[in-house]
């Protein structure tokens, strides 16, 4: 199962999503930005060197703590000799060789996250509850339906104000796909200061059973997909 983590704007979570969904489902977290990556930078071959043709796959998977990934580059020459084209088979071997895979999608719509999105089994759809982020949100969802990518979670991230319930009864009206609210709580800043995921940090933070439902959204989407993904 290859879980493309999106959401069209930047700045609402993404990466954080990306290491504790990786974390859950033990999979490889990909860092798809090729310009502005977000995850560590790691200290051996990256995903520019893969698209680059100068290192496998495999051999560019490091740990975050217990979470494998594959970094990506953060030089302008190094984004600019990666052939994105790429980037489907990358996965695709990453997914036979070491099960699950998570994509942690560049922000922006179309062609700037179409192949990462394109090359994913399922999405995983990032907003915070900000007008223009829930926008975007809507316009990425349309993507990945065009693309043929159903979206197995929304998260709402960042949430300050009481009202989770309903919040996520009208994004879920609106966006189409079971909806968890993730509230803005300094454990999951502080773990993300560390790279690391929060149920590695702070154990009894309650945001790990956001990131658990989300888990089991993918999980439930995963078996549903199972008879028409050869490679599960």
């Amino acid at each position: 199962m290859i879980v493309a983590v999106t959401g069209g704007k930047g700045g609402i979570g993404k990466s954080t999503v990306s290491l504790n969904l990786g974390r859950e489902l033990d999979a490889v977290v990909v860092d798809a930005d090729l310009s502005t990556a977000d995850l560590p930078r790691g200290d051996g071959p990256d995903l520019h060197d893969v698209l680059a043709g100068r290192s496998r796959a495999l051999e560019a998977v490091q740990r975050i703590g217990p979470v494998r990934f594959l970094p990506c580059g953060r030089t302008l020459a190094g984004a600019r000799a990666s052939d994105l084209t790429e980037f489907p088979g990358v996965v695709d071997r990453l997914e036979r060789e070491c099960g699950r895979v998570v994509v942690d999608c560049p922000a922006g719509l179309a062609r700037d996250v179409g192949i990462q999105l394109e090359s994913a089994h399922v999405a995983v759809l990032v907003t915070t509850p900000d007008e223009s982020a829930l926008v975007d949100a809507l316009r990425t969802r349309q993507l990945s339906l065009d693309l043929e990518t159903p979206i197995a979670s929304v998260v709402v991230n960042r949430v300050r104000t009481d009202g989770a319930a309903d919040l996520a009864t009208r994004v879920e009206r609106k966006l189409g796909a079971t909806t968890t609210v993730i509230d803005e709580l300094p454990a999951v800043d502080d773990a993300m200061a560390q790279w690391r995921p929060v149920r590695d940090t702070q154990s009894e933070c309650e945001a790990i059973e956001a990131f658990e439902t989300v888990a089991q959204s993918v999980e439930r989407c995963e078996k549903r997909l199972s008879g028409r993904i050869g490679v599960l």
